[in-house]
């Protein structure tokens, strides 16, 4: 079920820059959290550290009951807003 409009965002380390994930958000607003179902393409080792530099950039959630990765503030930024 969508809310809103939908984009696929690149979500890159904020320490040296590297791909994180290529990710579907769906409505506006900050990234807090992305849902596992929801990232297309994932160039970590699922660790939720970046593989470059190795800062953890995310931790284990369960949101609306589904299985997501909470976004540690500050620790990654957004590249690209292609609305699909």
């Amino acid at each position: 079920m969508t809310k809103g409009n939908v984009y696929t965002i690149d979500i890159h380390c904020s320490k040296c820059q590297s791909k994180l994930y290529r990710y579907r958000k769906e409505g506006g607003g900050k990234l807090v959290k992305c849902y596992k179902d929801m990232i297309l393409e994932d160039n970590t080792k699922g660790d939720l550290d970046c593989q470059q530099c190795g800062q953890e950039f995310a931790r284990d959630a369960v949101i609306h009951n589904r299985p997501a990765n909470k976004i540690i503030q500050g620790k990654v930024f957004i590249r690209g807003h292609v609305k699909k």
